[in-house]
């Protein structure tokens, strides 16, 4: 498995390296209380399952399936406008549709379902910005307990992981919250990122201010702004997040949101989005989120892409939003790609060459065994990667 120097055949033997460890029904009942939109996944299986023997798509033969699917989506806290607006482009799509040959009407439904669901959840990867010179500058907003300092520390990382790599500084704009300025520092200390701080007794206005010239003087190429944030959202919140964005001007404001709310996060990043004007979201506690309303309500509400999720608590737990394949894996199809590249991050190649070496000329030893294996851990649990 880790012998694979190209993504197509990483994806061909990662494919492969799960069923001896894991069959599919273990598999099933090991995810089946912690696995992202389980609830959705699980009763969008039931509805596809009515499909199963017809030989042709028609109004009458998917009008139950169609009302298994509408409320299922209405379950899993998704926008009653949006689970609406979905099941008429599937019905419009669908019925009378001619089935391709070799397909079952089943399978051409899921496909329309797959290609619709990707649709509302933004069509395409939003990347992240990034100048060909001058600073990059990012604000994070969003209301208190989101996880909005964490979330910046883990863009951070994400940003010293591009290729090349960023140059970042952070900079403490929430001289409200206690702690909040010792969190980010204790944060980017792990990182071995730069904070820029003035303590809790200086404006938030300055010290974006300053940052931003401290920034160009000392060659940095990204400025990542983490702001204030309230239990409500509230007017000397916005007026404060709208002085600040005079300032530094930024290229990307990214609101932070949990997506343990439900549709109340896509009705959030609405508010902030026509309050302040905000280029995307970023979905923290993903992992906590067995319904999936947040991710499915998001872009269609406030017209504004999901850039990124939180998986997890540690800083390497935040990945790009790819609609194509979250519509996946609401499905239940898997997201071997998403795999495929986590592996290449963890795997050194040279590494993967010689074991592949010694297993060719039957050297592998227990020793190789433990290293492989550490590589994989690094990779998440296997019930993260099974997703």
């Amino acid at each position: 498995f880790f012998g694979c120097n190209d993504q197509s055949s990483l994806s061909r033997h990662a494919a492969r390296l799960l069923p001896p460890v894991l069959s599919r029904q273990r598999a099933s009942s090991l995810l089946s209380t912690n696995m992202i939109f389980d609830q959705l996944s699980g009763r969008l299986d039931g509805a596809l399952q009515r499909l199963a023997g017809k030989k042709t798509i028609t109004d009458k033969n998917i009008e139950t399936a169609l009302k298994d699917v509408r409320r299922s989506l209405l379950e899993a806290d998704v926008n009653l406008e949006v689970a609406t607006n979905l099941i008429k482009e599937i019905r419009q799509r669908a019925v009378g549709m001619e089935v391709v040959d070799g397909v079952t009407p089943a399978q051409q439904f899921v496909k329309i379902m797959q290609e619709e669901l990707t649709a509302i959840l933004g069509a395409q990867n939003a990347p992240l910005a990034r100048k060909d010179s001058g600073v990059t500058t990012i604000l994070m907003t969003g209301l208190q307990g989101t996880g909005k300092t964490t979330a910046t520390a883990k863009l951070a990382l994400y940003c010293q992981q591009q290729k090349p790599p960023r140059k970042v500084l952070l900079v403490a704009c929430d001289v409200y919250r206690p702690a909040a300025i010792e969190q980010l520092e204790t944060l980017a200390k792990q990182l071995d990122v730069e904070v820029f701080s003035k303590g809790v007794e200086a404006n938030p206005v300055d010290v974006a201010r300053d940052a931003l010239n401290y920034a160009v003087q000392n060659d940095f190429d990204t400025l990542i702004v983490d702001t204030a944030g309230r239990q409500v959202i509230d007017e000397p919140l916005m007026r404060e997040l709208k002085a600040i964005k005079n300032i530094v001007s930024p290229d990307e404001v990214l609101l932070v949101v949990d997506a343990m709310t439900g549709q109340e996060a896509a009705n959030l990043t609405k508010a902030f989005n026509q309050a302040v004007g905000i280029t995307g979201a970023i979905l923290t506690k993903l992992d906590g989120d067995t319904r999936g309303g947040a991710a499915l309500s998001v872009q269609a509400v406030s017209g504004q892409p999901i850039k990124f999720v939180g998986t997890g608590e540690k800083v390497e737990a935040l990945e790009p939003f790819y609609p194509e394949r979250m519509a996946s894996r609401i499905l239940g199809m898997g997201d071997v790609v998403s795999m495929v590249e986590k592996a290449q991050k963890v795997v050194d190649e040279k590494e993967a060459a010689r074991l592949a070496q010694k297993m060719v000329e039957d050297k592998y030893d227990f020793d190789d065994f433990v290293a492989q294996s550490r590589q994989i851990k690094q990779m998440g649990s296997l019930g993260g990667m099974l997703k």
